[in-house]
């Protein structure tokens, strides 16, 4: 059992306590509290105690944490070989928590070594690959080709397409079809604008429509729940709700007939009611056509979710006659409103359905376009793997094989693992505690993850199943008496004391904690930094206002800035960057100037603020790394590249035309290219080509233009482009035009080219349909960009991530919009059934109540977001924000931090913010922790982009020796002797034969001399080579002839060898070649060199140069290895079984050619 030390004070010793070997674990981990290290120290610690690499499964959320860790590691174990005794002692103890021995400092110098020889490294992988690997270890006893691939996120996207259009014309050929009614009852219900978006949700959830079909074996389990669920029978359709609701059985007629009595006896107002309800009641036959008129008498809000009784139906002056009138009324207001809830209920149920009928038909098209090409995307990497761990006479065969290779298991970032993903994670360590696997030790199952940052509700996360799977592991942990711990972590050691009181001010809110803890504990942070400067700022709101009108005449062409909120605000953070920058602000924390790269932007949208924010910071000057995510199609390096291209294809279109003329790929000036254009009489190539010879400029766009013309229906779209962006210059101009954020784009967009002719023909109209058809986001590592530079990025991307100084300017807007689908869940977390209510209008209780529990759960992670937000922060926390003309939400990020910094806070008038007058006001809302620890400060650091440069810049480096070039002397670049052709008439078997004796004399003289003809026979019997018993025997005799040769067969005895690769240095150059044959003796070495199929000279002399020069360089190489032995050469013509031996005179002539 390790000992841990008892010191709680110690900031370690919960680190140490979640790192024990011997215990399953749940850590929650806040913000900033070292998860990554212990998940290190868990690891290193299981390798120190025994475990073998390969036994261990560590499960991270993205590659780049995978990587990260797998880095930590090894650095780590590369550190403990080289470490001085006493200092890896004592880091050992520390890691361990008890005094070590001998006996683990040898191991511990050991662990590198042992971790480079496992193979296939360690298992720190994202939970997505170990579902490929373990299919791909498993594809017969999962069902999927033993070849299959991982497919692009393009192809799925053109296969998604694809399964759309396929599913129109289905539905178009055969009109009969359930599919067809599908359609049709599905756009009736909504306008063709909606449907794409309707569509891309289905895509979007395909996943989960699939494992949900697959829980109730198809569609028509699915509809059954719906129906259980809205509480209606399976043969009410919207139709025979209303006819029944209209039958006078079902109503109290005579009632109602009554209180219409009362009703002509009160006011105008009670008069037409009960004039309108007669109306109803007199035309029978027609009722069921004005129901939903007769209803509004008695309900307000028909088409709103929550309609209502009138709170009047009848007067007081016509109640004094007719006490029971005002109760018959509002009886039937309660019948009505049942009614109208029922067939909202059925439309639900009946749309659904149509829905399921829809979403089948995509998914099952889908799938077979994936089976057809072997492919799988990431949804089936984890509902196969699931499945394949869960299966009945399966399953137990593959934890069997599996089991015996992992003991423990590690789960990072515990929080955003999706039920699916748990599913398959709960299968591996079932056997942890049934005690029926083949372990040495007890397996243990560790996770880390914090409720607070879960914030991937959109790829299927759920804060409720960390503590729901947090139990079930603990349960089975205990009933298998294994120890088992729960461990929270909350020292921080990111951010300092102004940061975490600012942190733990707004979430010890009331109106916030709900969804972001789930235990009713208050959030509280301890600080680590606790002596260290500090800043939190809220910035006063940027708010609208009028802009000027623009000037009369005003041509549409440049976008009109400056007088949008959002964009304000970017100038005005960008210049408070700038400000720092320029007046060398110092980081107290650090001792240092304030550099660009200390600062981060986060937004939770890619709005347009993004492309104001890194507009207004280029404009300053102030480096900046770019937009962590784009959509490629919308960059202008692609947009012209793909504009380039549709010209190639169309050179009528004068519009695309135009804007290539323009683009930096060709450069044409305005003024060249108006007098194209003007007063033209054909089209814009029409008149380039007629005035190409006018000036140098309009002549090169036309030889640049006509040359790719003649190569667009020849050249792979790769290829051609590849020649644009290189050999044409291309990436250099659109480079010096647009800057170096086209570098991503432009190398995107080549790869994109290679992907697409991997799978498809190599077309360019095809490859600009494909790439022109999908929204392809590049998604970019800002952490590996420029260094020294801004970085702007969304909430989601800077996960993980940190910064000295974070900007948090997307605070004043709330997230409005709710989902199209609806998925009741169980009091698991599973899956109950889906719901699709249309619109609002057509919403009742059940699918209204599962509509407010989304829309509760988006405002929480909403909440959640926010705090991965505040705790990027490392020592300073800026909060701004823009309004709109709309009134800001009570419950907006900005309002939220308001009122728990109020709490804290002080109020300080900045001068700043007064002098450019952008804010409703100067006074910000500041709080404040000092630096009292001592540093050194660093007020001299040199900026590496200015100043001078130290003189060793301008000295020439030292001349490096020019490498030796390699010289292979069997690839002469000379021609050989013509090959025998293996269709002369003479002896057509020769070009095959010359190949068999080749390998016979290679192999035979291994083997003993009685073993040879046997093993040549056996060798020549096979199908391959297709031959008579006489050209067998021929072919074994000439083999023999040269093997059992009195002079020449020590050359194929014992101690020679074959295929011997030999190098040295001869002359300056570096000799490499492999020798069919080399005997070597105490006095002489014999080379052999094999020349097959070549026809043999008919003495000595007649050898050609090319084999004597090839001899001589295998010579001078043998020489420097055996000098004071007998060189001999010979060559060896397969074609006869004919050696011949070089006389070394011969040879000196060619030796002196390669030294030269």
């Amino acid at each position: 059992m390790i000992r841990v030390n008892n010191n709680s004070s110690d900031p370690n010793y919960r680190q140490r306590l979640a790192a024990d070997p011997t215990a399953s674990v749940w850590v929650s981990a806040s913000a900033g509290t070292g998860k990554t290290k212990v998940l290190t120290d868990r690891v290193l610690s299981l390798l120190l105690t025994g475990t073998q690499p390969q036994r261990i499964l560590c499960l991270t959320f993205t590659r780049a944490a995978a990587a990260e860790m797998s880095f930590r590691i090894s650095d780590k174990l590369g550190q403990w070989t080289i470490s001085e005794d006493t200092a890896l002692r004592e880091e050992l103890n520390n890691l361990l928590g008890y005094p070590i021995g001998d006996k683990l400092i040898n191991r511990a110098r050991q662990l590198f070594a042992q971790v480079l020889d496992t193979p296939g490294g360690m298992n720190i992988q994202t939970i997505h690959a170990f579902c490929q690997s373990l299919l791909g270890r498993f594809p017969l006893e999962a069902g999927v080709s033993p070849h299959f691939s991982l497919m692009e996120e393009r192809d799925a996207e053109e296969m998604l397409l694809s399964a759309r259009e396929n599913l129109f014309n289905m539905a178009r050929i055969d009109q009969n079809s359930s599919l067809t009614d599908a359609l049709g009852n599905i756009t009736s219900h909504m306008h063709e604008t909606q449907f794409p978006d309707l569509l891309s949700e289905l895509t979007y959830a395909r996943g989960r429509f699939r494992r949900l079909i697959s829980s109730y074996g198809g569609i028509t389990g699915v509809i059954s729940e719906i129906q259980n669920l809205l509480n209606i029978f399976p043969d009410e359709t919207p139709m025979t709700v209303i006819e029944n609701a209209c039958k006078n059985e079902n109503f109290d007629e005579s009632g109602l007939r009554s209180a219409i009595l009362s009703l002509s006896k009160g006011n105008e107002q009670d008069i037409k009611r009960g004039e309108k309800i007669k109306s109803w009641l007199d035309q029978a036959s027609a009722r069921s056509d004005t129901f939903f008129d007769y209803a509004s008498i008695f309900l307000t809000d028909l088409n709103k979710p929550n309609f209502n009784i009138r709170k009047t139906l009848i007067t007081k002056v016509a109640k004094k006659n007719a006490p029971n009138a005002a109760k018959i009324l509002f009886d039937e207001g309660g019948r009505l409103q049942r009614i109208i809830s029922k067939w909202r209920a059925v439309n639900i149920s009946e749309s659904t359905s149509s829905l399921l009928v829809l979403w089948e038909a995509l998914l099952t098209n889908y799938q077979a376009q994936k089976n057809a090409k072997s492919l799988v995307d990431y949804d089936d990497l984890i509902l196969m793997a699931g499945d394949l761990l869960n299966r009945n006479g399966v399953a137990p065969w593959i934890l069997y094989k599996l089991d015996g290779g992992i003991d423990h298991v590690l789960v990072d970032e515990a929080q955003d693992i999706s039920p699916a993903q748990w599913r398959v994670i709960e299968a591996l360590v079932e056997e942890f505690f049934a005690g029926l696997g083949a372990h040495e030790k007890t397996p243990t199952i560790f996770a880390v993850g914090d409720v607070k940052q879960s914030i991937y509700s959109f790829q299927g996360a759920d804060p409720a199943v960390f503590g729901r799977m947090k139990s079930f592991f603990s349960e089975q942990a205990k009933s298998a008496k294994q120890n088992w711990k729960s461990i929270d972590l909350n020292v921080s050691f990111r951010s300092t004391q102004a940061v975490l009181a600012a942190v733990d001010a707004v979430f010890n809110l009331a109106e916030i904690a709900d969804g972001v803890t789930f235990d009713h504990h208050a959030i509280k942070h301890e600080v680590w930094r606790k002596d260290e400067g500090g800043l939190v700022e809220l910035w006063p709101p940027v708010r609208p206002r009028f802009s000027d009108a623009p000037m009369p005449w005003k041509p549409p062409i440049e976008r009109i800035r400056g007088d949008a909120s959002q964009t304000r605000l970017a100038r005005l953070i960008a210049g408070r960057i700038d400000k720092m920058l320029r007046d060398q602000e110092i980081l107290e924390s650090k001792g240092r100037p304030i550099q660009a790269g200390d600062i981060m932007i986060l937004v939770r949208r890619r709005t347009g603020f993004v492309e104001d924010m890194v507009r207004s910071l280029k404009e300053l000057k102030i480096g900046v790394a770019g937009i962590d995510r784009m959509i490629l199609t919308e960059q202008l390096a692609v947009m012209d590249l793909i504009a380039f291209g549709q010209f190639l294809l169309l050179p009528e279109d004068d519009l695309t035309l135009a804007n290539v003329l323009k683009s930096p790929l060709i450069g044409l000036s305005e003024e060249k290219l108006f007098e194209l254009t003007n007063q033209r009489t054909g089209t814009l190539w029409e008149s380039l080509t007629k005035n190409r010879n006018r000036d140098s400029q309009t002549n090169l766009a036309y030889e640049e233009l006509s040359y790719f013309m003649g190569k667009a229906d020849f050249m792979p779209p790769f290829e051609l482009f590849s020649q644009l962006l290189a050999a044409r210059k291309g990436r250099k101009k659109l480079v010096s035009r647009l800057g170096p954020d086209a570098l991503d784009p432009i190398s995107e967009f080549l790869n994109l080219a290679l992907v697409y002719e991997k799978s498809h023909p190599a077309s360019l109209e095809g490859f600009l349909y494909w790439i022109s058809t999908g929204a392809v986001e590049i998604k970019r590592d800002l952490e590996q960009a420029t260094q020294n530079s801004v970085r702007v990025m969304t909430i989601h991307a800077a996960k993980g991530l940190q910064a000295p100084i974070v900007f948090l300017p997307d605070t004043l807007q709330v997230p409005q919009k709710g989902p199209m689908i609806l998925w009741p869940q169980d009091s698991l977390g599973e899956d109950r059934a889906v719901l699709w209510p249309i619109r609002r209008s057509f919403h009742e209780e059940v699918s209204m109540q599962e509509y407010a529990d989304v829309c509760q759960r988006r405002d929480q992670e909403y909440k959640r977001l926010l705090y991965v937000a505040m705790t990027r922060a490392e020592d300073r926390l800026y909060i701004c924000g823009w309004e709109t003309k709309n009134k800001p939400s009570e419950h907006c990020w900005y309002n939220l931090i308001k009122s728990g910094l109020s709490q804290i806070g002080q109020e300080f008038s900045d001068t700043y913010l007064e002098k450019l007058n952008e804010t409703s006001g100067s006074t910000v809302l500041r709080v404040v922790s000092n630096q009292e620890a001592k540093i050194k400060y660093q007020k001299d650091v040199p900026d590496p982009n200015s100043g001078e440069l130290p003189p060793w810049v301008f000295k020439l480096p030292i001349q490096e020796p020019v490498p030796l070039s390699i010289v292979t002397p069997s690839k002469s670049v000379n021609q050989e002797p013509n090959i025998i052709s293996p269709l002369e008439s003479y002896d057509e078997n020769r070009f095959k034969r010359g190949h068999i004796i080749h390998r016979l004399l290679q192999t035979l003289p291994d083997l003993k001399p009685d073993e040879r003809v046997p093993a040549a026979g056996k060798f020549l019997s096979q199908n391959t080579y297709d031959l008579a018993s006489a050209e067998k025997e021929e072919i074994i005799n000439e083999v023999l002839l040269v093997l059992n040769h009195p002079e020449f067969s020590p050359i194929f005895g014992f101690g020679s060898r074959a295929e011997v690769s030999i190098m040295g240095v001869v002359g300056g150059k570096i000799i490499s070649a492999q020798l069919d044959r080399l005997l070597v003796t105490k006095s002489q070495v014999f080379i052999v060199d094999f020349k097959t199929n070549r026809p043999p000279p008919t003495a000595p002399d007649k050898v050609d140069e090319i084999y004597l020069h090839q001899m001589a360089a295998y010579r001078l190489t043998i020489q420097n290895i055996y000098p004071n032995r007998e060189i001999k050469c010979a060559l060896l013509w397969t074609v006869g079984a004919y050696l011949m031996v070089l006389e070394p005179n011969r040879l000196l002539k060619y030796e002196s050619k390669v030294i030269d």
